[in-house]
């Protein structure tokens, strides 16, 4: 099916058509660097990765921009509270932030700039907004005039006064009209600040993220995300600016995804309930994170809380004793598998396989899935469906017996296959999980197989009682012995 999104613009989904054929411009906000990246600051940027997975396997060349803001009111504060420059403490949070996005396999961002590499550019549109009426100086600061744009307040799907009410607007004597936004802000002793035709001072939000996906990507983007707490002022400002300096469609395709929530709560650094990632993965690991990024729709909320990451985690498990499975069966690891990364067409085979219809059908399932407004809920129920056939199948071919055909063990590679197929499109499984390693690993695996073969004499020898012993006590401590046709196998959960 063609790929379809939800416009919040027009508020329904539309099939997707870049501004240019085969490519596509995305620009995501990223974070004020002012602490320690949370959990919420993943959001976006997981989400998002994996749009850009998807749109490279269907074909399209996909340049995704993700802005640092290293210049602002939260971080000047912060900066004077801890005794450091903003620069500093700008540098140091931008690297904190860089080293989380690699934990969780976000790999896929192109450009990365900083508003403070981007004044120039800004200067210039403000100059531009100034000169068409649009923006007007005012003490050293400069604001954009919102009755000046007829449009304001479309994407929030509000008139100004309504967007006024419902929101906290800086109060200032400077001002023609309360809703004027800033675009220029003089500077205050002992505060960063740029020389400007208004005098020196620093940007606005709004007014940086224009800048630079304009500079980076061009006037009319293809797509433009963010978390659905920045519909409004920013997204709506930096939509009205933007067209007004340009005269041209700014975005094509305004998505924006669902929060992060504490019970019925909204995960926020100004609410004081954030978990940062340093924190959360010493208990979790990055890829159950990412998981449970994606296990809801994007436009949806994210249950967050550490039963539900235990609950993931425990999920993800099977996929990890499928892959020791795999490799049981085939001598080699599932992480290494050559799955293809373009879509093309799945063969059955002639005559079709019916295992391998099954597969195609998951497969086909997965997609559509996808091809539906980005549905990774959806598409993660398919693979876990795809997994059960996969362990089914092995079931009924004894691929781990005697019983097993080469003709059955190639079946079963193409639908393994398929599984790696998909699960790189969800960022999942790039390589094996950590665990134990070295010596006390080692040491681990040779005090298990000694408990193996003991408990297999005791079977021998019919002291059934004492054998079943040592698997419940085993048991107890969290192993999980399993008695295949080739010897017993022990697994951790």
């Amino acid at each position: 099916m063609p790929l379809r999104i939800y416009n919040t613009m027009t508020r329904q989904k539309e099939e997707f058509q870049p501004v240019e054929a085969g490519k596509v411009r995305m620009y995501v906000c990223g974070p004020t660097v002012y602490k320690p990246s949370h959990i919420g600051h993943m959001v976006g940027p997981v989400i998002f990765d994996t749009v850009k997975r998807f749109l490279t396997y269907l074909g399209y060349q996909v340049t995704w921009v993700v802005n640092i803001t290293d210049v602002d009111d939260k971080l000047i504060a912060r900066a004077r509270e801890l005794g450091t420059t903003v620069q500093e403490l700008a540098e140091r949070m931008t690297a904190d932030y860089v080293d989380c996005l690699k934990k969780l396999n976000v790999t896929g961002i192109d450009h990365m700039p900083r508003a403070t590499e981007h004044i120039p550019e800004m200067i210039e549109i403000m100059r531009g907004l100034i000169a068409k009426g649009h923006a007007y100086a005012s003490g050293g600061d400069v604001y954009f005039d919102v009755t000046s744009d007829p449009d304001y307040g479309k994407l929030c799907n509000r008139d100004p006064e309504q967007l006024e009410a419902g929101a906290r607007i800086e109060v200032s004597d400077k001002k023609r009209n309360p809703g004027d936004f800033a675009l220029w802000k003089a500077s205050k002793p002992g505060e960063p600040s740029w020389d400007s035709p208004w005098g020196p001072g620093r940007p606005g939000w709004h007014i940086e993220c224009s800048a630079m996906s304009m500079k980076l990507l061009g006037q009319t983007l293809d797509i433009h995300g963010g978390g659905l707490d920045l519909q409004f002022p920013h997204h709506e400002n930096e939509l009205a600016q933007s067209e007004s300096y340009t005269g041209q469609t700014f975005v094509r395709y305004w998505m924006h995804n669902g929060l992060l929530k504490m019970g019925q709560t909204k995960m926020a650094g100004s609410i004081g309930n954030v978990v940062n990632i340093v924190d959360l993965l010493r208990k979790h690991s990055a890829e159950t994170v990412r998981l449970l990024l994606l296990s809801t729709h994007y436009r949806s909320p994210i249950e967050y809380s550490d039963e539900r990451l235990a609950e993931v985690g425990r999920s993800l498990g099977h996929f990890y004793r499928f892959f020791e499975r795999y490799q049981r069966i085939r001598s080699r690891s599932f992480y290494d598998l050559p799955a293809p990364t373009k879509h093309a067409p799945f063969g059955t085979g002639s005559p079709p396989s019916e295992f391998l219809n099954e597969v195609s059908r998951l497969r086909s399932t997965f997609l559509d899935c996808l091809s539906d407004d980005f549905n990774t809920g959806g598409a993660i129920g398919a693979m876990y469906e795809l997994l059960t056939a996969l362990n089914r199948f092995a079931d009924a071919k004894q691929l781990e017996g005697a019983g097993r055909t080469e003709a059955a063990v190639a079946e079963f590679e193409r639908g393994v296959l398929v599984l790696r197929e998909l699960s790189q499109i969800l960022g999942l499984f790039h390589q094996p999980p950590e665990s134990a390693s070295g010596a006390s690993e080692e040491l681990v695996n040779q005090l298990m197989q000694l408990l193996i073969d003991l408990r297999t004499e005791l079977r021998k020898t019919k002291n059934y009682a004492m054998a079943d012993q040592i698997r419940q006590r085993l048991g107890q401590l969290g192993i999980t012995l399993e008695d295949r046709p080739g010897g017993t196998g022990w697994r951790r959960g």
